[in-house]
C-alpha cells in the first residue's frame, strides 16, 4: 500500500535526484526484506504471522506519525518494516523454493514486469493522477483487514482470489500514481514515505501473484 499525506515543507525540486534517493530507499527496503526471509525461513507459522502484523502495525502507525517519515528515523523505520515483512515471508518463500521452485520465479518475474511497466506509464503519463492516491491506498487496506480477519478468524474460502486480485490491481496501480507523483509534485521530503508505498505496492504485488499460482 501507498501514502496519502505529503509534505507540505517547499524544497528544491530535482526530479532526478528525487527518483534515484527514492529507487536507492526501495532498494536497500528489498534487500532487508530478502534478508529477512532468508534468516526467518525456520520460523513457526504463528511467529511469521507475529513479523507480518507487526510490520503491518509499523506501516499504519507510520502514516499516522509524521516524524516516522523523515530524516534518520524514518530511513531506520523503514529499515525495520521491511526486515520484519521479509521475516513473515521467510516459510512461505521457503516452501515454495523447496517443493515448486519455479511458481516463486515465475512470480519474482511478473512482479519485476508490473513494477517496471506500471512505473513506466505512471512516469510518463500526462494526467495527473494524485487524487487517485487515496482511494486506491484505502482499497489496498479494506483488502489487506479483510485478509488478516480471515487468517485469524478463517471464513474466508472462494474469496481469497478475488482479494489477491483486488490487491494486486490495486496495488499496481498504487505504482503507477507513486511515480507519476514523483515526476510531478515530490520534493526530497517526501522521499522516504515514497519509497515504503513502492516497497510495500511490490511485495503486495509479489504475494497476490504468489497467492494466485496457488488457487
Amino acid at each position: 500500500m501507498s501514502f496519502t499525506a505529503a509534505s507540505s515543507a517547499p524544497r528544491v525540486r530535482s526530479v532526478p535526484t528525487i527518483m534515484g534517493q527514492t529507487m536507492f530507499l526501495v532498494a536497500a527496503a528489498l534487500g532487508l526484506c530478502a534478508l529477512g526471509s532468508v534468516l526467518g525461513r525456520d520460523l513457526s507459522q504463528g511467529a511469521a504471522r507475529f513479523c507480518s502484523f507487526a510490520g503491518l502495525g509499523m506501516l499504519l502507525l507510520q502514516s499516522f506519525v509524521r516524524p516516522l517519515r523523515y530524516a534518520a528515523l524514518g530511513i531506520g523505520w523503514l529499515a525495520a518494516l521491511a526486515t520484519l515483512i521479509g521475516f513473515g515471508l521467510g516459510p512461505v518463500i521457503a516452501y515454495f523454493a523447496a517443493v515448486d521452485p519455479s511458481t516463486l520465479t515465475t512470480a519474482v518475474g511478473l512482479t519485476a514486469l508490473t513494477v517496471l511497466g506500471m512505473a513506466a506509464i505512471g512516469f510518463t503519463m500526462a494526467k495527473d493522477t494524485v487524487r487517485w492516491m487515496r482511494p486506491l491506498s484505502f482499497i489496498v487496506l479494506g483488502a489487506v483487514a479483510v485478509s488478516i480477519l480471515g487468517i485469524v478468524f478463517g471464513g474466508i474460502g472462494a474469496l481469497s482470489p478475488v482479494i489477491s486480485i483486488v490487491i494486486l490491481i490495486a496495488s499496481a496501480a498504487l505504482i503507477l500514481v507513486d511515480f507519476n507523483y514523483i515526476r510531478r509534485h515530490a520534493t526530497e521530503d517526501d522521499v522516504i514515505w515514497l519509497a515504503t508505498g513502492i516497497f510495500v505496492s511490490i511485495v503486495n504485488i509479489f504475494i497476490s501473484i504468489l497467492s494466485l499460482s496457488r488457487n
